[in-house]
């Protein structure tokens, strides 16, 4: 897998994850420890890409 590859696949799940967030946050009782999971998983990704690849804006 080249860097870009791997990059592209980061920023997919970044992007699932950012929808199971917004799905889970309209939910009528929106489970908080689900939500705090996601933004750690979300963050983990985006620290991840910056340090791939610096470059890329955050």
């Amino acid at each position: 897998m080249s860097l870009q590859d791997r990059i592209e696949s980061l920023k997919a799940k970044h992007a699932a994850l950012e929808t199971a967030l917004k799905v889970e946050s309209r939910r009528p009782l929106p489970d908080t420890e689900q939500i705090i999971s996601l933004k750690r998983q979300k963050l983990r990704i985006k620290d991840e890409i910056a340090s791939i690849n610096p470059s890329l804006p955050h």
